[in-house]
């Protein structure tokens, strides 16, 4: 892994206080690589079993109106693991259990929880909800996730990963396959590789689950090399890091159209034989069939080990963004 030495200076570390975090795009690549040094400093405390009192007498409020494990879990396993606190209120299609139910709206809750907490980690089932609640909010929020949108906390644990299996991103080739249209982590992990010095990107999708024009024009000043195609077969065997996703039936209006792509684009042992070199295999999770258990067992195949950076990541942001780090 590239060796990050200690904490950022405070200089870097300011520019996040009182910020929200709602997508890549807003980052640059010096901020990015900021984060990423916070999050090499907490995870070696971690590593240590080193007790952190960062957050003490400081308040989260986890807000997660669609389901979620890792990232919700991690939000708040990362907040107590800084000394702080959690709030928290998950709510489903099953079990709602806050006043939207009652028809207030989402504004009107952000503008209420602002009281109780001193950062808002939240996630929407509505893309764009990002937009509504950085209004609202007053104190520091983090996008956990808003509908096929933008998912940035996971983009960021998903080059902390790079970092630490591939000792950097700049120069390296990747492939992202799947639901490209829907895959809100998708689209932030692309957004997060146009701030490097990449080779190559490919994008491999079913045909009706293309990447967006909309995030592929937010490359267009780059100089990195793009490739859209429609099978996974050949093309993931010229990339260095393969970003699989999976098909979100739950994005679809038709389960006729969620069932012509489902099993569409499923990696197995086959592709993994095919690989150049130490390639390395990410996955946001959860994971369906679109890789086979079996690939679990190559080396290569950081998913698990991707999801558990998101702790580190997480307390990284909250941290900065609440002037915590000490």
């Amino acid at each position: 892994m590239v060796e990050f030495i200690g904490k950022p200076s405070q200089e870097r570390m300011e520019v996040f206080h009182g910020r929200n975090i709602i997508d890549i795009s807003s980052l640059t690549r010096d901020e990015i690589e900021t984060i990423m040094q916070t999050a090499a400093y907490y995870d070696k405390a971690l590593t240590e079993k080193v007790r952190l009192y960062d957050m003490d007498g400081k308040i989260m409020a986890s807000l997660f109106f669609e389901p979620s494990t890792r990232t919700r879990l991690s939000f708040e396993s990362a907040m107590e693991r800084l000394g702080g606190k959690v709030i928290s209120l998950t709510e489903s299609t099953t079990a709602q259990i806050s006043s939207t139910s009652k028809g207030e709206t989402l504004y009107d809750s952000i503008r209420v929880v602002n009281y109780y907490c001193d950062v808002i980690a939240c996630r929407s089932p509505i893309e764009g909800a990002r937009l509504e609640i950085s209004r609202a909010a007053t104190v520091p929020y983090i996008n956990a996730g808003d509908g096929s949108g933008e998912h940035p906390t996971q983009a960021l644990l998903d080059v902390y990963t790079i970092y630490k299996e591939k000792d950097g991103l700049d120069g390296l080739t990747y492939a992202i396959c799947g639901d490209l249209k829907y895959g809100r982590a998708a689209h932030s992990f692309l957004e997060a590789l146009a701030k490097f010095s990449v080779k190559k990107i490919i994008l491999a999708s079913p045909q009706e689950l293309r990447m967006p024009a909309e995030y592929l024009a937010k490359l267009k000043d780059s100089n990195i090399e793009i490739e859209e195609c429609y099978d996974l077969d050949y093309h993931v065997s010229n990339a260095e890091v393969i970003y699989m996703t999976r098909v979100q039936r739950e994005r679809f209006a038709s389960m006729d159209d969620y069932l012509r792509n489902k099993d569409l684009f499923i990696m197995t042992p086959n592709h993994v034989d095919s690989f150049i070199g130490d390639a390395i295999i990410l996955h946001p999770l959860p994971r369906l069939n679109e890789i086979t258990l079996e690939v679990d067992d190559y080396p290569g195949a950081a998913y698990f080990r991707q999801a558990g950076n998101g702790l580190p990541v997480r307390m990284a942001v909250l941290a900065l963004v609440t002037g915590s780090v000490k």
